[in-house]
């Protein structure tokens, strides 16, 4: 049982890392598509999709760092991941923009690092 656990989380930590990578790649062709060329502002923009990016990232979180700073008291994942899920909430306080798209940028990479961080520690 607890091998399963492990297996699910170390999967889990993947799939972190690559939903951060995937937003940070829709905030910048977001940012390209729309500012410089006008094109798919509707879309890309729509706060739908950062809300339940952000969920997303929240649920992963907790379930793969939160687990694992509980399972072995290394808490800087966690607080790394944290401070990362901070910023990605605060980018959805402001305008769509330069100064939104750094945040989720910032916010994303903190938290990937925490996901790696935090599949370094399960070997």
């Amino acid at each position: 049982m607890q091998d399963t656990i492990q297996a699910i989380r170390f999967r889990l930590d993947r799939v972190g890392v690559l939903l951060s990578g995937l937003c940070a790649v829709h905030c910048v062709a977001g940012l390209v598509l729309v500012t410089l060329l006008g094109l798919g502002g509707g879309v890309l923009l729509n706060p739908a999709i950062h809300e339940i990016g952000l969920v997303l990232a929240i649920g992963v979180g907790v379930m793969t760092l939160g687990l694992a700073a509980l399972r072995h008291g290394r808490t800087g994942p966690l607080l790394l991941g944290g401070c990362g899920l901070a910023l990605m909430a605060s980018a959805l306080s402001i305008e769509h923009g330069p100064r939104e798209a750094l945040l989720t940028i910032a916010g994303v990479t903190l938290l990937a690092a925490a996901h790696i961080r935090n599949l370094r520690h399960a070997h």
